[in-house]
């Protein structure tokens, strides 16, 4: 009989190569692609790319809901969107007050405890805080002056309801014949449930714990710690979040790699957003097939999202994000190990 430690090898291996059906994501995609492209584009037009990475966040709604139906959709969009602008509030304060990095770490643990638990009470797909912990630490490390936190926040707005009216057009279109996954969201019994407080604390401490630990260690943007984290720890068993830990930390450093060859092309600034649109795109047709795969596409278009409003040199981008991922996916799992050795076994 084969050993424990080679099947769960050969299980490990068996999850990086496997792809899951396709599900109709190119019109995910395409939604995607459409309420990042059509603001990014319109910056670019009038000189102010420097509020893209709001506009970014506030589009990042389009990402939610993708199994969802019309009505079903809107409802979840429209409270991700909530808390995404809120985010990019939260960081744009950060940074325009100054902030320093300790202080960046209580704003990344507060509003993962808040996305944690409305992820929680409106059954949010993708679940999970990555995005508006993402958001919080991406706006921190912009530079915002206090008389522009205002223009970044309704840019941030704007682009939330441009997404949220592209994802309600499907709505004219004729139905499709595979049934869709209908959403009631479960306020009154996630409120009461005894595993959302639980929850909430256990995703609150991974991201904070990855923060702390990156901070110390004196990595830059130790938010990309929080944001890996963030990511090993969602899944519905230990195993599964075992196996997301991995396929992050090997897509990611697969997707370093495209990065750096697509870094040194030292690409236009409008050739830069057309590969960030295709990025993208990409990203939204291979998330739900093949994690790791996903992250040689998702970790290119952070970087270029980040090198977009950024005057970091390339090569410590490269390694801030590898280095931190890395730390992340550790801490994240180590919190998830001790957790359960803490609490009952999660069913």
């Amino acid at each position: 009989m084969p050993s424990s430690d080679s099947t769960a090898l050969h299980r490990a291996w068996e999850s990086l190569t496997a792809f899951g059906p396709h599900g109709d994501a190119h019109w995910v995609a395409l939604r995607a692609g459409v309420s990042m492209g059509v603001p990014l584009l319109l910056l670019w037009a009038i000189g102010r790319l420097d509020l893209a990475l709001p506009a970014t966040f506030g589009a990042f709604t389009a990402l939610y809901g993708r199994a969802n139906s019309h009505r079903p959709r809107a409802l979840m969009q429209s409270t991700a969107a909530v808390i995404l602008v809120a985010s990019v509030a939260t960081g744009t304060v950060l940074s325009a007050v100054g902030a320093g990095e300790w202080l960046v770490v209580v704003g990344l643990a507060g509003i993962a405890a808040v996305a944690a638990l409305a992820s929680l009470v409106w059954a949010w797909h993708p679940p999970g805080v990555l995005f508006p912990v993402f958001a919080v630490g991406a706006t921190a490390g912009a530079s915002v002056s206090s008389r522009d936190v205002a223009l970044h926040l309704a840019v941030a707005v704007a682009t939330a309801l441009f997404a949220l009216v592209v994802g309600a057009m499907g709505a004219l279109t004729p139905a499709r014949h595979r049934p869709r996954q209908h959403w009631d969201a479960p306020l009154h019994a996630a409120l009461r449930s005894p595993r959302t407080a639980p929850e909430v604390t256990r995703v609150t401490l991974a991201v904070a714990l990855a923060a702390i630990v990156a901070t110390v260690f004196g990595l830059g943007h130790a938010y990309w710690a929080s944001v890996a984290a963030a990511a090993a720890i969602a899944g519905p068993s230990t195993r599964n979040q075992v196996l997301r830990g991995v396929h992050r930390a090997v897509g990611t450093f697969l997707g370093v790699v495209v990065a750096a060859g697509l870094l040194a092309l030292d690409l236009g600034t409008l050739a830069t957003i057309l590969l960030v649109i295709v990025l993208q795109v990409g990203a939204e047709l291979l998330i739900g097939r093949n994690y790791a795969v996903a992250l040689m596409v998702v970790t290119p278009l952070a970087l270029l999202m980040v090198h977009l409003g950024s005057t970091a040199p390339v090569t410590s981008l490269l390694q801030d994000r590898l280095s931190d991922t890395i730390l992340g996916v550790v801490v994240g799992l180590a919190v998830v190990v001790a957790w359960d050795r803490v609490l009952p076994r999660r069913r």
